[in-house]
């Protein structure tokens, strides 16, 4: 989750990241309060994910971001659900180009586990709760990417594994 490899990332070059929307058996997914890389930004709520390692895939940065921010192991995230271009700050006063692969996988809801968890992580990680979509687009806390809500809301449209959206 830190900003530390997308400052990294050459000038120019477009920062890489994975992302994994994690959904539960009734449909509300998995997301962790994480303060942002510039100070002056609001702490926001976001699925786990992160940049991928020189030489990694996106599907192999997803699988190790979840065992790494989760827990979770799994062999496969699937094929790619959404994904975004985007120009995020990951220093202060410092833009860049991001694009962001986002997958999607049903699992039954578990508590994350923090083994893997890095240094920073462990200061900017803050709290973590399953949501619906419902809750979401009601927070008044900021959520990244703002409309997380309705991408939430199209990504789960049809998706078989679930026993019954409730919100």
């Amino acid at each position: 989750m830190s900003g530390a490899a997308d400052a990294a990332t050459p000038a120019g070059g477009v920062i890489l990241k994975s992302r994994v929307l994690l959904v539960d058996r009734t449909g509300r997914t998995l997301l962790f309060f994480t303060r942002a890389d510039v100070a002056a930004h609001p702490t926001r709520w976001l699925t786990p994910g992160g940049h991928l390692e020189p030489g990694e895939t996106h599907h192999e940065a997803a699988v190790r971001e979840l065992r790494e921010e989760t827990g979770l192991v799994v062999a496969t995230v699937g094929e790619p659900a959404w994904s975004r271009d985007f120009v995020g700050e990951p220093a202060s006063g410092v833009f860049r180009d991001y694009h962001e692969e986002w997958y999607r996988l049903v699992v039954d809801r578990f508590e994350p586990a923090d083994a893997e968890w890095t240094p920073e992580e462990r200061v900017d990680i803050e709290a973590w709760r399953w949501w619906s979509a419902d809750e979401l687009a009601a927070t008044p806390d900021a959520v990244e990417p703002a409309e997380l809500a309705a991408v939430m809301r199209r990504l789960l449209d049809g998706l078989d594994g679930l026993d019954g959206l409730d919100g």
